[in-house]
């Protein structure tokens, strides 16, 4: 058994100071060193897959970050570990507890995933190796695992057991306090007139600024059309990991609040993680602004129905924290969103679109790496 702060005091060293996650009771002593300590940065996420995607949206502005999970929630972060992670080349921590161990008297519902969890990682590429319980063992684990990372720049995962850390009591929230907790603010902008989705996409290109604000798009043909009309080193398409698209926003806006974040999401994405809005509600920032373009269906698989026709995402956004919503199908909408001030809280657009795409529409002619590698030259990062 080890001390909290003899592991995270040595991954600090290393340069390690973004964690989020989602608790584990044999996470506690560690998660509550980290939310203690104000120069470090705890998120918690609604979900495993959310976390992995804001420590991937960190880790591309430079700063090295740890996702923290039980076990059973390995399930939820497959997605973004293999096509965010792994496709993008973005190394993370992964601190994955073993309930179901067994050595271990434990919950029936953990049995089977607490005889795969090695498995499963090995499936997914993802070298591992048991969290340390000796401080003897802690600096030569975080060696082998910040060389793997720097070198492949993909995820490593220590595995922890039940009794790996001393008991750490917690003294503060980790949750922000707002002092404008009461400031929403929702606007509507609707015509009856449902613009293309390609038309949406050029004037939110028109209203930025390229120089400081960035843009993350959802996968599909959200990301294929902002391509095919106007490929930019600012623009970061995502491929794959669908609906975390705004939880890598919140990670990269929250490590870099230098830079505006635009993050162009889609409905049947949205759909997926909504948990995502209230993290976002209760972290972003004024720098965060979220644009759904929703033309409630699954667009590139056919076009079959989502159900978002009877779902207000700005009221949903609203509900959340988010600062100013906006909803509508006109395109003042994106005009009125650019030039709001929230002060402090991040902004939300929910524009109805209608179905249909480009005719012959291209997919990006650099790889997923490449683009990243280019987006974070812009930013001036580097893993």
């Amino acid at each position: 058994m080890i001390q909290a702060e003899e592991f995270v005091e040595a991954a600090r060293n290393l340069g390690f100071g973004w964690y989020t996650g989602v608790p584990c009771s044999f996470l506690t002593p560690f998660i509550n060193y980290v939310i203690n300590d104000v120069q470090l940065r705890y998120i918690c996420a609604a979900n495993e897959g959310d976390a992995v995607a804001i420590a991937a949206g960190a880790a591309i502005t430079g700063k090295p970050a740890v996702v923290m999970m039980q076990n059973s929630g390995l399930g939820n972060a497959i997605n973004p570990l293999t096509s965010l992670a792994y496709i993008f080349r973005i190394p993370l921590l992964l601190i994955c507890t073993l309930r179901g161990d067994r050595n271990l008297q434990d919950e029936p519902q953990h049995e089977l995933m607490g005889q795969i969890t090695d498995k499963l990682l090995e499936t997914m590429t993802v070298p591992w190796e048991y969290f340390p319980t000796d401080a003897a063992e802690i600096e030569p684990v975080l060696q082998r695992a910040t060389a793997y990372m720097q070198q492949e720049r993909r995820p490593y995962a220590l595995i922890m057991r039940k009794g790996s850390i001393s008991p750490h009591a917690l003294t503060r929230s980790s949750i922000p306090q707002r002092e404008d907790s009461s400031a929403h603010v929702h606007q509507s902008f609707f015509q009856d007139n449902r613009v293309s989705r390609s038309e949406a996409l050029a004037r939110i290109v028109e209203l930025i600024d390229a120089e400081n604000t960035v843009i993350i798009a959802t996968t599909g043909y959200t990301g294929r059309e902002l391509f095919a009309s106007k490929d930019s080193a600012n623009h970061l398409y995502m491929v794959g990991s669908m609906g975390c698209a705004s939880s890598m926003g919140l990670g990269l806006s929250l490590a870099r609040p230098d830079l505006k974040v635009v993050v162009i999401d889609g409905d049947g994405a949205a759909l997926m993680r909504m948990g995502n809005f209230a993290t976002i509600g209760t972290y972003g920032g004024a720098n965060l602004t979220h644009i759904l373009l929703d033309n409630e269906v699954h667009d590139s698989t056919g076009a079959q129905a989502t159900v978002s026709a009877g779902i207000s995402f700005a009221k949903i956004a609203e509900a959340c924290g988010y600062g100013l919503t906006f909803a509508g199908d006109d395109l003042t909408l994106l005009d009125a969103l650019f030039t709001a001030d929230t002060n402090t809280r991040p902004k939300f657009a929910h524009l109805k679109i209608r179905p249909g795409t480009l005719e012959k529409l291209p997919r990006p002619n650099l790889t997923p790496e490449a683009v990243l590698q280019r987006f974070m030259k812009h930013i001036g990062s580097q893993l």
